[in-house]
């Protein structure tokens, strides 16, 4: 059957050309990384005040080559000095100076794509491929959103009586702290950062241990566009930074996105093979993404439903598209399937197949590290992997594996995707539209992708995205204000 073969197209649209970056430090390549990171506050690089250091490996190679602060409490309570020093004038700034400079921001990662992408595939492990198509560009998209959106901001006024008013204004929250994943580090830090410096707010952002290097070339390359102290980066183990840090009597909100794998079910209709045409291409491409940024993000299928009629076949021809996916070079344009970011990750999701291997679940594919050989052969790099699973609920994590299970019928696939414990996403596929409809309504998930692969758009009411999002970062003031000449009693 035709549809099984060919080449797996998973990111539509934009699509980087063919190339094979070089790595760091390597004389053709867009960036030099240097041997050691500090912290940035206000403004600067800052040693970290004990003057340690942790080693930073690349899960490309699986070497060090690069070492970064281990932060302290002392170094929190410096950045936050900062971030308290600058809030008052940044806050200050109208909603037009601050929309100028988050639209230079945006322009900044836009001009310097290239070396931003190399930086992160050599930090994080995932295909620059989806780096060039995918993050920085939606990461460009969050910035000029945010710009937008608070520049169009609007507060109101309510006329209480003849001679009294009531009025609504927004305004900023004060010093904003943040954690943010290693499974998106670049984008979750746009995500985080756009509609808080939108509002006012100053930050202390703290990276994952595992990718801190990406946010670090950030700040570097945006220090002349954003005021000293309005952006701080502090290094440094949970336990050592991000507690002390989110738990400070000076922090007005604090954000914490973790890298928690939550089950995301795939929905396939009886329906969707019954024809051999793009439709059923786009289906088994949607499959796929289960091994998406190395099935470390929330909205990858870990697991997928398949009704029965067509579930042998669909397994069949899922498995010949799995093994289609081409893993490689992370730097290289044509990789689909990059290294997880550490080794630690990949020794979980090993464990995590080898226990299900124990419980008797059947490994349809893959279920082993990848050998690349040469100077990738100590690097972090896991089999696409699809486990036939008898229990619907079998535990998701943040991996390139999937678990399929086959439904009987409607009602049945509904109660199987509702009883997860937790779903920030599901996909619906059908021929039907009516059922598609009707399934979407029935569904318990955050947020429903029908009959098109996981996509993420700055104008998607979601998220950190939207107008809720600056709101989230902003209070409400009411000022209730009497212009009569007359006395009130």
């Amino acid at each position: 059957m035709s549809r099984v073969a060919g080449r797996v197209a998973w990111i539509p649209g934009k699509v980087a050309p063919m190339a094979v970056y070089a790595a760091p430090g390597q004389p053709a390549s867009p960036i030099s990384l240097p041997s050691r990171y500090g912290n940035w506050i206000a403004g600067e690089s800052r040693l970290p005040v004990l003057g340690r250091y942790t080693e930073n490996t690349s899960p490309v190679t699986g070497e060090v080559y690069t070492e970064v602060a281990r932060s302290t409490v002392d170094d929190v309570e410096l950045a936050l000095d900062a971030a308290e020093e600058a809030s008052v004038g940044w806050g200050a700034t109208t909603p037009t100076d601050r929309a100028i400079v988050l639209n230079k921001i945006a322009d900044r990662i836009e001009e310097q794509t290239t070396r931003l992408a190399v930086t992160d595939v050599w930090d994080s492990g995932k295909p620059i491929r989806e780096v060039l198509s995918a993050d920085l560009p939606m990461a460009v998209d969050h910035f000029r959103q945010l710009a937008g959106a608070i520049t169009a901001q609007e507060g109101g006024i309510t006329q209480q009586d003849g001679d009294m008013v009531a009025c609504h204004r927004y305004e900023p929250l004060g010093v904003i702290a943040q954690s943010v994943p290693w499974t998106f580090s670049l984008l979750c830090a746009a995500w985080n950062l756009a509609p808080a410096l939108a509002a006012g707010n100053t930050v202390v952002l703290r990276p994952a241990e595992q990718t801190p290097v990406s946010i670090m070339e950030l700040m570097l390359l945006i220090a002349d566009l954003v005021p000293p102290g309005v952006v701080n980066v502090v290094n440094g183990l949970s336990a050592e930074v991000a507690t002390p840090l989110v738990s400070s009597h000076r922090v007005r909100k604090a954000v914490l996105t973790d890298n928690t794998a939550a089950t995301c079910s795939s929905i396939y209709f009886a329906d969707v093979l019954e024809a051999e045409d793009e439709f059923s291409d786009r289906v088994l491409d949607a499959f796929a993404t289960f091994a998406l940024n190395q099935g470390e993000a929330c909205g990858s299928p870990s697991r997928a439903l398949v009704e029965l009629p067509m579930y042998h076949e669909f397994v069949e021809a899922a498995s010949i598209r799995t093994k289609a996916i081409r893993q490689g070079n992370p730097l290289d344009t044509e990789t689909m399937l990059g290294a997880q970011t550490s080794e630690e990750q990949l020794s979980k999701v090993l464990e995590h197949v080898r226990l299900a291997k124990e419980s008797g679940l059947r490994v349809l594919t893959g279920g082993v590290r990848a050998d690349l050989g040469g100077e990738l052969a100590d690097g972090y790099y896991m089999q696409p992997t699809i486990v036939e699973a008898t229990d619907s609920l079998w535990e998701a994590i943040a991996g390139p594996v999937v678990s399929v299970a086959s439904f009987e019928d409607y009602s049945s696939v509904i109660r199987m995707a509702n009883a997860a414990p937790e779903s920030c996403a599901a996909a619906l596929w059908s021929r039907d539209l009516s059922l598609t409809y009707y399934a979407s309504r029935d569904l318990r998930a955050t947020r429903l992708f029908a009959n098109c692969s996981p996509a993420y758009s700055a104008v998607a009411a979601y998220g950190r995205m939207d107008q809720p999002a600056l709101t989230d970062y902003q209070r409400r003031k009411n000022l209730v204000l009497s212009y009569g000449l007359h006395p009130v009693w």
